[in-house]
């Protein structure tokens, strides 16, 4: 194993993405569903940048990335599309601590972003460390078709319950009560 998954708290916490195009957009998407707070810095961003950052959360710099664009970020994403810009802010976010992804360049990543099966609360991820992205999309396809659509309602009710739970049982009987 080549990356520990973790599931990180993005919760009105800054993240930087550079870039502005498609797959810019798409890390702006993933990082929203989160509820992260999107630094977004881009010198012409789609028109779908725009647009979500209207509903909030995102806040646009249009200009070239600057190494101080990092600061107070808990991640970074570089989805610039030009070699030397994705370098650059791999160098800097690497040099300032903070945890880099470059699309498309697991070389230059401190990170990846897996494929997600996303059934909230319930989460899947799928990664196969950047070495076949088409595949562990595959994989999320077959997954997604298993898992059903609800689960994510199974889950909440759970989370409803674990306190009673708690308080009704005595600790060496919980498991199995939940695995029941």
């Amino acid at each position: 194993m080549r990356h520990l998954p973790i599931s990180m708290t993005l919760a009105d916490r800054p993240v930087l993405v550079v870039g502005g195009g498609e797959e810019a957009a798409r890390k702006v998407r993933l990082v929203r569903r989160a509820g992260g707070l999107v630094r977004l810095v881009a010198d012409a961003p789609v028109a779908e940048l725009a647009e979500l950052a209207r509903d909030g959360g995102i806040e646009i710099r249009t200009r070239a990335f600057r190494p101080a664009d990092l600061a107070g970020a808990v991640l970074a994403y570089a989805a610039s599309g030009d070699e030397a810009t994705d370098r650059l802010v791999s160098r800097a976010a690497q040099a300032a601590g903070v945890p880099v992804n470059v699309v498309d360049r697991p070389d230059l990543c401190t990170f990846i972003t897996p494929a997600i099966v996303d059934r909230s609360p319930i989460t899947v991820a799928i990664s196969s460390g950047g070495a076949a992205p088409v595949l562990a999309r595959r994989i999320r396809g077959w997954i997604e078709a298993l898992l059903p659509a609800r689960i994510g309602r199974l889950a909440t009710l759970a989370e409803g319950l674990r306190e009673a739970v708690a308080d009704g049982l005595p600790a060496g009987r919980r498991r199995g009560f939940w695995e029941r």
